[in-house]
């Protein structure tokens, strides 16, 4: 994940937390298909499924449990929840906009074998909660696929609700 050497000063209090934790929000990485990265709909964003991307490049491809490991896995899931947080702010502009994230939905391209897919995607899960507090805490579903877009081991969509 990309490492903030910025100052903090002017950021929002949760892209301050991220500073905090070492993280800064990646450019929203462009559409590879017919979609949009994230869209409001009423009081809630949804944003389409992040992969885990780092400059524009995927951290690693294959199926968890064969080629990557679980650890791995786990860490490309926190990057593409980095991603989705930068898809909701393309759309909110403040993320302390955010007052809760409702719904994580995480999928694990996954050898036939492996059944751990609640652990990588307590990757998102785990820097949600140490982002956004309390508000990060939310309902998921963590799904084994056979293959996801470009190979990528995991992908994270993200429903926030905001004020």
């Amino acid at each position: 994940m990309a490492v903030n050497t910025a100052p903090t000063q002017g950021n929002s209090r949760i892209e301050a937390r991220l500073a905090e934790l070492g993280y800064s929000l990646p450019p929203v990485a462009p559409p590879v298909a017919a979609y949009v990265p994230a869209i409001i709909s009423g009081h809630h964003v949804y944003t389409s499924g992040q992969l885990p991307f780092i400059d524009g490049k995927l951290t690693g491809t294959g199926k968890v449990g064969a080629e990557v490991s679980a650890e791995d896995a786990k860490s490309m899931a926190a990057t593409s929840a980095i991603n989705a947080i930068a898809a909701l702010k393309s759309v909110l502009g403040d993320l302390d906009r955010v007052t809760r994230i409702v719904k994580v939905v995480g999928f694990v391209a996954s050898d036939p074998s492996f059944t751990g897919q609640p652990g990588v995607i307590n990757g998102a899960s785990e820097l949600l909660g140490e982002i956004f507090g309390e508000a990060g805490v939310h309902a998921r579903s963590a799904v084994g696929v056979s293959v996801l877009p470009l190979d990528s081991p995991v992908e994270v969509e993200l429903i926030a609700e905001f004020q």
